[in-house]
Order: C-alpha cells, then sequence, then structure tokens
C-alpha cells in the first residue's frame, strides 16, 4: 500500500511549504489594503495579515459621532475583507490550486 512512499521526502516538502508560508506571512505584513468611506471622507487600511494600520477622517466627520461610527465599522470591515480575500488566494497559490494563476 504504502510502495515507493519516501518520508524523508515527504518531511523536506512540508519544510519547505512551512518555510514559504512564513515568507508570505512577512511579504503580507509589508502589504496595505486601503478601503474608502463617506466619500472618501474616511480611509482604513489594513495590513495582509489583517492588521489596521492607519486610519485616516476627514475633520467634518468628527461634528456627527454616529455616522462616524457606522462609517468606521463598514470600512474598516471592507479593509479586512480586503486582507482576508487576499491572504485566501496566497494560500491557494501556495499549495498551487488556483486554476487561474496569480493574482494581480
Amino acid at each position: 500500500m504504502f510502495e515507493g512512499f519516501d518520508i524523508n521526502k515527504m518531511q523536506h516538502m512540508l519544510q519547505e511549504v512551512t518555510q514559504k508560508a512564513k515568507e508570505l506571512e512577512e511579504q503580507s505584513k509589508k502589504v496595505e489594503y486601503c478601503a474608502k468611506g463617506g466619500g472618501e471622507m474616511l480611509k482604513v487600511c489594513a495590513n495582509g495579515v489583517g492588521e489596521i494600520v492607519d486610519i485616516e477622517i476627514d475633520d467634518s466627520l468628527l461634528e456627527d459621532k454616529e455616522s462616524l461610527q457606522i462609517l468606521l465599522i463598514s470600512t474598516i470591515n471592507e479593509a479586512l475583507e480586503m486582507a482576508k480575500k487576499a491572504k485566501e488566494q496566497q494560500a491557494l497559490n501556495l499549495f498551487g490550486m488556483n486554476p487561474f494563476g496569480k493574482t494581480q
């Protein structure tokens, strides 16, 4: 049943995949995904590992706390979703399961 199975080769392949995943994680920390809300009066940026790294708020939004809160929630969620999709795409590419080739 396990004829020709080479455990050493399998361990080596696993080490390569683990190393590549670590490299991708480090690269992801340097990439930013930014979403804008409120007619571009609000901008939220997340890195590729899903950390919010920057928020820019137009002064005019500071006068309406409720609107600001709503815009922040939706814009943060949009930026995090962008980062999540990029991470999923990287995982597909890492394991060679992307039938469409590399992402943009």
